[in-house]
């Protein structure tokens, strides 16, 4: 059964998301406005820092200017993190030069760094140069540092500013880290999904070509030996067609069993199994009814098998003896010799025609077998022989436990 990665599952939970995933436009706007009304109108005061509600008669227009710049700007943080934290830090340090003229208070000086933070947290979470994250963060501390020239900043508050910085910078660049590494794994997640299906594909293209190519040629071969018959001898003729149908039947049965497998509601059990070195006395003995004389050699050879390793041992010969009855015609004489030992399957189809010295490697099907080989570990040789005639040789380890 093929599935879309991109299909999704029934009762599959989605995961919450929070206004500033889902309208992250509108969000940053109320954000902005959120800081700047908060560094208007909160101040801190006592000897304990606690906070308290400041009049606006306490703000002067220099310092309400400095704050609705550095809260405005907000708005492009994560557009523009890198332009909207330079805005801020120079906002702070205008108003650090402020304080120092006696134009505004340390407080405003104080309440100016929320939206820094803020600035500071979207280089972190959004800048995609990890460098240029690093200089915004050292921009940063050099304001940080500027402020200690401002009257009653202690040293101890300026260490806890760099320490908070460097925080919520980490912070937001831990978050970016990990989106980053999310997204990547969606990403080969989705690779290997369109990988997987890419190879089920192909592996039903190619039991859909050995099906139809064994069924059509064995047809072919039987229909044209009975027209030619027909005149002269019409139990052959009757015979022959009695094969096509059967042949007919067959291939319907095996192109029914893969659209079943195709199927989303197919039941695994009621599918019949695959094939495998047992069943190819059985295959033979369908090409000799079209009217190939093959001889067929099992030298000890398990069938016991893993069930792809039989399957695509079972495909090689069935492949091999389609492309002599196509090429080299039916009077052409085939062995076919199959052994095992412990960890190797070995597969060798020869025969005497003349056909397929005309197409060496070519079609599909040299190309499927080829590839059901090396899929396993194994190898696969084709060519003509010296003395007339066609040679395929395979070899498949057995890497699994028997079936």
């Amino acid at each position: 059964m093929v599935l879309d990665p991109q299909t999704p599952r029934r009762g599959a939970q989605r995961p919450l998301r929070g206004p500033f995933i889902r309208w992250p436009r509108a969000a940053d706007a109320v954000l902005a406005v959120v800081v700047f009304l908060v560094a208007l109108f909160v101040k801190s005061e006592g000897p304990n820092d606690d906070f308290a509600i400041r009049s606006l008669n306490e703000v002067s227009i220099p310092g309400l200017f400095v704050l609705a710049v550095a809260s405005g700007a907000l708005y492009w943080r994560r557009s523009r993190p890198l332009v909207v934290l330079g805005v801020t830090l120079s906002a702070s340090a205008l108003s650090a030069g402020l304080t120092s003229l006696g134009s505004v208070g340390a407080a405003e000086l104080e309440l100016v760094g929320v939206a820094t933070l803020v600035a500071l947290y979207g280089v972190g979470r959004y800048a995609t140069d990890n460098r240029w994250s690093q200089i915004g963060l050292g921009g940063w501390f050099a304001v940080i540092a500027l402020s200690a020239t401002v009257e009653g900043v202690t040293p101890v508050e300026i260490g806890f500013g760099f320490v908070v910085a460097f925080v919520v910078w980490y912070l937001g660049r831990r978050l970016r880290l990990r989106a980053e590494r999310a997204s990547e794994l969606e990403r080969e997640q989705a690779a290997e999904a369109r990988r997987a299906i890419a190879e089920e594909r192909t592996r039903i293209a190619r039991e859909l070509h050995d099906v139809v190519a064994h069924r059509v040629s064995l047809m072919t071969v039987q229909a044209g030996a009975a027209k030619t018959v027909a005149a002269d001898d019409l139990e052959s003729a009757v015979q022959a067609m009695e094969a096509v149908e059967e042949a007919g039947r067959q291939a319907l049965s095996e192109l029914r069993h893969l659209l079943d497998v195709l199927r989303p509601e197919a039941e695994v059990d009621g599918l019949g199994p695959q094939p495998g070195l047992g069943d190819v006395p059985r295959l033979v003995g369908q090409f000799e009814q079209a009217g190939l004389e093959v001889s067929l050699t099992m030298d000890g050879a398990r069938t016991d098998l893993p069930a792809r390793v039989g399957l695509s041992a079972y495909r090689i010969v069935q492949e091999a003896l389609t492309n002599v009855l196509k090429h080299a015609g039916p009077t052409a004489r085939t062995d076919v010799r199959l052994s095992t030992d412990d960890d190797r399957v070995a597969i060798e189809v020869l025969d005497d025609g003349r056909g397929a010295t005309i197409l060496p490697g070519s079609g599909q099907g040299i190309v499927g077998m080829r590839e059901r080989a090396q899929l396993l570990g194994g190898s696969l040789e084709t060519g003509p022989r010296p003395g007339g005639g066609f040679r395929v040789v395979g070899s498949l380890p057995i890497d699994e436990e028997p079936a």
